[in-house]
Protein backbone atom coordinates (compact mmCIF):
# COMPACT_ATOMS: atom_id res chain seq x y z
CA UNK A 1 0.00 0.00 0.00
CA UNK A 2 2.91 2.13 0.90
CA UNK A 3 4.67 1.57 -2.01
CA UNK A 4 1.79 2.25 -4.66
CA UNK A 5 0.59 5.49 -2.57
CA UNK A 6 4.70 6.75 -3.12
CA UNK A 7 4.65 5.32 -6.93
CA UNK A 8 1.24 7.37 -7.43
CA UNK A 9 2.99 10.74 -5.76
CA UNK A 10 6.10 10.10 -7.69
CA UNK A 11 3.95 9.87 -11.32
CA UNK A 12 2.15 12.74 -9.86
CA UNK A 13 5.25 14.93 -9.24
CA UNK A 14 6.74 13.97 -12.75
CA UNK A 15 3.59 15.15 -14.23
CA UNK A 16 3.14 18.40 -12.52
CA UNK A 17 7.17 18.63 -13.77
CA UNK A 18 5.88 18.15 -17.04
CA UNK A 19 3.06 21.03 -17.04
CA UNK A 20 4.97 22.97 -15.26
CA UNK A 21 7.94 22.98 -17.67
CA UNK A 22 5.24 23.48 -20.61
CA UNK A 23 3.98 26.41 -19.14
CA UNK A 24 7.16 28.06 -18.51
CA UNK A 25 8.14 27.41 -21.98
CA UNK A 26 5.07 28.32 -23.60
CA UNK A 27 5.41 32.00 -21.54
CA UNK A 28 8.77 32.43 -21.80
CA UNK A 29 8.58 31.11 -26.45
CA UNK A 30 5.20 30.27 -26.89
CA UNK A 31 3.50 27.35 -27.58
CA UNK A 32 5.57 26.63 -30.84
CA UNK A 33 8.68 26.22 -28.66
CA UNK A 34 6.76 23.90 -26.75
CA UNK A 35 8.10 20.47 -27.76
CA UNK A 36 8.60 16.92 -26.09
CA UNK A 37 12.04 16.84 -26.75
CA UNK A 38 12.58 20.12 -25.03
CA UNK A 39 10.27 19.23 -22.09
CA UNK A 40 12.02 15.92 -21.75
CA UNK A 41 15.77 17.54 -21.60
CA UNK A 42 14.18 20.35 -19.30
CA UNK A 43 13.01 18.34 -16.62
CA UNK A 44 15.72 15.55 -17.07
CA UNK A 45 12.97 12.60 -18.42
CA UNK A 46 13.05 10.94 -21.37
CA UNK A 47 10.59 11.14 -24.45
CA UNK A 48 8.76 8.35 -23.57
CA UNK A 49 8.39 9.39 -20.06
CA UNK A 50 6.74 12.07 -21.18
CA UNK A 51 4.55 10.02 -23.43
CA UNK A 52 3.84 7.89 -20.52
CA UNK A 53 2.00 10.82 -19.13
CA UNK A 54 0.45 12.12 -21.76
CA UNK A 55 0.39 9.49 -24.80
CA UNK A 56 -1.34 12.51 -27.29
CA UNK A 57 1.94 14.59 -26.82
CA UNK A 58 2.40 18.23 -27.30
CA UNK A 59 -1.52 18.02 -27.48
CA UNK A 60 -2.62 16.77 -24.58
CA UNK A 61 -0.13 18.29 -22.44
CA UNK A 62 -1.15 21.61 -23.74
CA UNK A 63 -4.86 20.16 -22.82
CA UNK A 64 -4.04 19.17 -19.46
CA UNK A 65 -2.20 23.34 -18.85
CA UNK A 66 -5.70 24.66 -20.51
CA UNK A 67 -7.69 22.98 -18.02
CA UNK A 68 -6.07 24.20 -15.44
CA UNK A 69 -6.27 27.42 -16.91
CA UNK A 70 -10.11 27.08 -16.37
CA UNK A 71 -9.73 26.07 -12.32
CA UNK A 72 -7.55 29.08 -12.07
CA UNK A 73 -9.49 31.63 -13.99
CA UNK A 74 -12.89 30.15 -12.07
CA UNK A 75 -11.01 30.89 -8.97
CA UNK A 76 -10.14 34.22 -10.17
CA UNK A 77 -13.16 35.29 -10.90
CA UNK A 78 -15.15 33.74 -7.89
CA UNK A 79 -12.78 35.55 -5.53
CA UNK A 80 -13.10 38.76 -7.03
CA UNK A 81 -16.92 38.73 -6.72
CA UNK A 82 -17.06 37.64 -3.67
CA UNK A 83 -20.21 38.77 -1.76
CA UNK A 84 -20.80 41.63 -4.69
CA UNK A 85 -24.04 41.32 -6.20
CA UNK A 86 -25.63 43.36 -9.87
CA UNK A 87 -23.43 45.46 -11.36
CA UNK A 88 -20.32 45.25 -8.84
CA UNK A 89 -20.14 41.71 -9.40
CA UNK A 90 -20.42 42.28 -13.03
CA UNK A 91 -17.50 44.59 -13.06
CA UNK A 92 -15.38 42.93 -10.57
CA UNK A 93 -15.53 39.18 -12.85
CA UNK A 94 -14.86 41.56 -16.07
CA UNK A 95 -11.46 43.33 -14.33
CA UNK A 96 -10.61 40.05 -12.78
CA UNK A 97 -11.20 37.96 -16.62
CA UNK A 98 -9.29 40.53 -18.42
CA UNK A 99 -6.61 40.98 -15.35
CA UNK A 100 -6.28 37.13 -16.16
CA UNK A 101 -6.02 37.13 -19.96
CA UNK A 102 -3.17 39.78 -19.88
CA UNK A 103 -1.05 38.27 -16.68
CA UNK A 104 -1.17 34.75 -18.50
CA UNK A 105 -0.90 35.27 -22.10
CA UNK A 106 0.31 31.52 -23.28
CA UNK A 107 -1.89 30.02 -20.74
CA UNK A 108 -5.15 32.05 -22.47
CA UNK A 109 -3.89 31.32 -25.90
CA UNK A 110 -4.03 27.52 -25.07
CA UNK A 111 -7.22 27.85 -23.08
CA UNK A 112 -9.06 29.75 -26.23
CA UNK A 113 -7.07 29.84 -29.31
CA UNK A 114 -5.61 26.56 -29.72
CA UNK A 115 -7.28 23.37 -30.28
CA UNK A 116 -7.68 20.98 -26.99
CA UNK A 117 -10.36 19.07 -27.89
CA UNK A 118 -12.70 20.14 -24.85
CA UNK A 119 -16.18 19.77 -25.31
CA UNK A 120 -17.66 23.85 -25.04
CA UNK A 121 -21.08 24.03 -24.57
CA UNK A 122 -22.01 20.53 -24.30
CA UNK A 123 -23.95 18.49 -21.54
CA UNK A 124 -20.85 16.39 -21.02
CA UNK A 125 -18.19 19.21 -21.06
CA UNK A 126 -15.26 18.76 -18.60
CA UNK A 127 -15.73 19.75 -15.29
CA UNK A 128 -13.13 22.53 -15.43
CA UNK A 129 -15.04 24.07 -18.12
CA UNK A 130 -18.33 24.00 -16.31
CA UNK A 131 -16.94 25.57 -13.35
CA UNK A 132 -15.47 28.42 -14.92
CA UNK A 133 -18.50 29.33 -17.43
CA UNK A 134 -20.30 28.77 -13.84
CA UNK A 135 -18.38 31.78 -12.17
CA UNK A 136 -18.99 33.57 -14.89
CA UNK A 137 -22.74 32.82 -14.69
CA UNK A 138 -23.27 33.06 -11.30
CA UNK A 139 -21.40 36.86 -11.33
CA UNK A 140 -24.32 37.55 -13.99
CA UNK A 141 -27.08 35.61 -12.50
CA UNK A 142 -27.93 33.78 -15.18
CA UNK A 143 -29.83 31.02 -14.46
CA UNK A 144 -31.28 30.32 -17.80
CA UNK A 145 -29.84 28.48 -20.76
CA UNK A 146 -26.76 30.03 -20.60
CA UNK A 147 -27.09 32.64 -23.53
CA UNK A 148 -26.03 35.62 -21.10
CA UNK A 149 -23.69 33.59 -20.05
CA UNK A 150 -22.41 33.34 -23.51
CA UNK A 151 -23.00 36.64 -24.62
CA UNK A 152 -20.87 37.82 -21.67
CA UNK A 153 -17.92 35.91 -22.15
CA UNK A 154 -17.77 36.41 -25.89
CA UNK A 155 -17.48 40.12 -24.62
CA UNK A 156 -14.79 39.38 -22.24
CA UNK A 157 -12.98 37.30 -24.79
CA UNK A 158 -13.19 39.92 -27.27
CA UNK A 159 -12.11 42.89 -24.88
CA UNK A 160 -9.21 40.65 -24.17
CA UNK A 161 -8.03 40.15 -27.51
CA UNK A 162 -8.37 43.81 -28.17
CA UNK A 163 -6.41 44.65 -25.45
CA UNK A 164 -3.50 42.50 -25.94
CA UNK A 165 -3.27 43.69 -29.24
CA UNK A 166 -3.61 47.36 -28.30
CA UNK A 167 -6.40 47.62 -30.29
CA UNK A 168 -8.03 49.85 -27.64
CA UNK A 169 -6.82 52.63 -25.68
CA UNK A 170 -5.76 51.52 -22.60
CA UNK A 171 -6.40 54.32 -20.48
CA UNK A 172 -10.53 53.78 -21.14
CA UNK A 173 -10.82 49.92 -19.82
CA UNK A 174 -12.44 51.00 -16.68
CA UNK A 175 -14.92 52.85 -18.59
CA UNK A 176 -15.60 49.97 -20.94
CA UNK A 177 -15.61 47.29 -17.58
CA UNK A 178 -18.55 49.85 -16.37
CA UNK A 179 -20.17 49.77 -19.46
CA UNK A 180 -20.46 45.88 -20.12
CA UNK A 181 -21.53 45.98 -16.30
CA UNK A 182 -24.10 48.10 -16.86
CA UNK A 183 -25.41 45.92 -20.30
CA UNK A 184 -26.08 43.27 -17.80
CA UNK A 185 -27.45 45.47 -15.04
CA UNK A 186 -30.61 47.54 -16.01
Amino acid sequence: MAQTAARRRRTEERRRRILDAARARADADGWDAVTTRHLADSIGYTQPVLYGHFPGGKTEIMRAVALEGFVELAQTCRAAVGGNRGRRAVEAVAVAYLDFAASHPALYEAMFQLPLDARFAQEDAESELREGFAALADAIGDDGDGTVTEVLWAAMHGLSLLERAGRLRAEHRDDRVVELAARYCR
